[in-house]
């Protein structure tokens, strides 16, 4: 079987690891029929690279949450490899809203492999301020970079509204905010995605960061994305599922449903990927300490991002309007009226 993940050890180095286990033929964490060989793709392709194209190719499918509104005809729905009581388990034992957030139409199209959204990142003792009034003045004080590469200035602007991106006051409040931060940012280093300021940070080229998607294998300190006063942490929820194409469903039927058991079983949720750099969609791993246990109160408030066919486009074209703005220095209500009316006419 042929599986696609994203190219970063978080996404592959616990399915390689099972995978070579496979072919030594003795897996500790079961067995099954048959392997699957995983290839990779960039973080940039994982976030936009149409998931029907990928289905003409591979069998199991790790991928992103938006992207389902135009994919559904290209997957296998879990209700035709799972029993509904075995499903009901899954949800349960599934962190924040990752389960929910591949169901769609009634149907569940993926089953939820890792969780992540967007938190505030720092070096050690760096201390991020909880709440977004103070951000500004804490930023002419230390050295600090936005994360605004690829879909990321959207899924901030996004954040900062609390997913109410269309409000008036909300929106033009989250660009007037981030104009001001990012100009007290390092500009080259904003322009990179999660895991490029990330690596900036754990090489100590800048302090903090205060809104990104966590990566809880760096030697970093992370915690709850800020909030406005009065309101839980502003975050989009981001993570994996494992979705099944159509391509070989009916010959591979039983060797797929004995991987998805496998890769959402305990063991390996909180054993082998924490183990290989992983970080799992389990809810009880997100209940045990570090990462996990700082920031669980964002993603158990993230927002599920729409999944209408398009949007994944629309994210782009947004992200791209919002950084371009950003930059030439556009009046916040001019550019959310920009921003409004580019997802007015989608």
């Amino acid at each position: 079987m042929r599986g696609l993940t994203w190219d970063h050890p978080r996404g592959y180095a616990p399915l390689d690891e099972l995978t070579r286990l496979d072919l030594a033929g003795s897996n500790p964490y079961g067995d099954v029929p048959e392997p699957i060989v995983w290839d990779r793709q960039p973080l940039e392709g994982f976030e936009s690279e149409p998931i029907a194209g990928l289905c003409e190719t591979y069998d199991v499918l790790v991928i992103d949450h938006p992207g389902l509104g135009a994919a559904v005809d290209a997957l296998v729905p879990m209700e035709e490899l799972f029993e509904p009581d075995e499903l009901a388990g899954l949800r349960a034992c599934s962190a924040g809203r990752c389960f929910d957030s591949y169901h769609l139409d009634g149907r569940q199209w993926a089953l939820p492999l890792d969780a992540a959204m967007q938190v505030a990142a720092a070096r050690p003792g760096v201390r991020v301020p909880a709440e977004w009034t103070e951000m500004a003045a804490f930023a002419r004080g230390t050295r600090m970079a936005l994360c605004l590469g690829g879909p990321h200035a959207f899924l901030m602007f996004c954040a900062l509204c609390s997913g109410d991106f269309l409000d008036e006051e909300a929106g033009v409040r989250a660009l007037e905010l981030m104009a001001e931060l990012l100009a007290a940012a390092d500009p080259g280093l904003s322009l990179r995605n999660p895991i490029g300021v990330l690596d900036a940070m754990a090489a100590g080229e800048i302090d903090c960061c205060p809104l990104l998607y966590g990566y809880g294998s760096y030697p970093l300190t992370f915690s709850d994305a800020p909030a406005w006063p009065g309101l839980p942490p502003g975050s989009v929820l981001g993570g994996t599922g494992l979705a099944v194409s159509r391509r070989r469903a009916g010959t591979i039927r039983e060797a797929v449903r004995a991987h998805l058991r496998r890769l959402l079983s305990e063991p390996v949720q909180a054993g082998l990927f924490p183990a290989t750099g992983g970080q799992p969609a389990a809810r009880a791993v997100w209940e045990t300490g570090g990462f996990y246990r700082d920031t669980r109160a964002t993603l158990e408030a993230a927002w599920i991002r729409p999944r209408f066919p398009g949007y994944i486009a629309l994210q782009e074209r947004a992200s791209a309007l919002i950084r371009d703005g950003l930059l030439a220095r556009v009046p916040a209500l001019d550019l959310f009226k920009d921003l409004h009316n580019e997802w007015r006419h989608r």
